[in-house]
């Protein structure tokens, strides 16, 4: 069970998520706030998992009050406001709702958080697209293609998201967590590999091209794979 707290100075909007967290097996709620002040009291008296943060606030915006934090709660921010997603996702929010939130937009956050749960060590990145930030965990992907000024991510199980990122910019923030570039349009999560030989690499239903500039890359791949380490 999560215990989790509102914190939003929108009566209309604070009983939407107070009546979405019912609707949820897994949450419980410990208690409201209106103001920083009143959440501030209620994370020094009550054990909190998770806190639905508010941003524009009278005082103290909730971006403001969660910097100030020296231990601060997994967050799901929740505004009206698009401009301040950025700033979320640089104190690591778990998520950015837009109001009004959905049922089903709110349970995919939750889902995220019961998954950083049980693994609390997940990694992301942070991806520009539709005019927004998005926080991408990193085993989620399964490999990145060129697409002229584009790049499109192809994720597990999930759909594709087209970026303005590039993967020269990305391969240096990817260093060292198993992506490999194969080719000039294509890195690959390794981790996804099902099979390959000299030309392509198959990363399920996936078949990705070596380039023939990228030899050395693939070549230091397959031996990393030999000796049973991806990394």
């Amino acid at each position: 069970m999560i215990n989790c707290i509102i914190v939003d100075d929108e009566p209309l909007a604070a009983a939407l998520l107070e009546n979405h967290i019912s609707r949820t097996g897994h949450l419980k709620l410990a208690g409201k706030a209106e103001n920083a002040m009143d959440a501030y009291k209620l994370l020094q008296t009550k054990p909190v998992n998770l806190m639905f943060l508010d941003i524009q606030m009278p005082h103290l915006t909730g971006i403001d009050f969660l910097r100030s934090l020296p231990q601060k709660p997994p967050t799901i921010f929740t505004t009206a406001y698009r401009d301040f997603a950025i700033e979320g996702f640089e104190l690591e929010a778990v998520d950015y709702l837009l109001k009004p939130i959905t049922f089903e937009r709110f349970f995919k956050s939750v889902e995220r958080v019961l998954r950083n749960r049980t693994d609390p060590g997940e990694e992301f990145i942070i991806i520009k697209t539709e005019g927004m930030s998005r926080k991408v965990p990193i085993h989620d992907i399964v490999y990145f293609e060129s697409q002229g000024n584009d790049i499109r991510i192809v994720l597990a199980g999930k759909e594709s998201i087209i970026s303005k990122n590039t993967i020269t910019d990305l391969e240096s923030v990817l260093s060292g967590k198993g992506f490999v570039r194969i080719h000039r349009s294509f890195m690959i999560n390794s981790g996804f590999v099902t099979a390959f030989n000299n030309n392509e690499v198959l990363l399920g239903i996936h078949h990705i091209p070596v380039g023939r500039s990228y030899k050395n890359e693939f070549n230091a791949f397959v031996t990393r794979i030999s000796k049973g380490s991806i990394n």
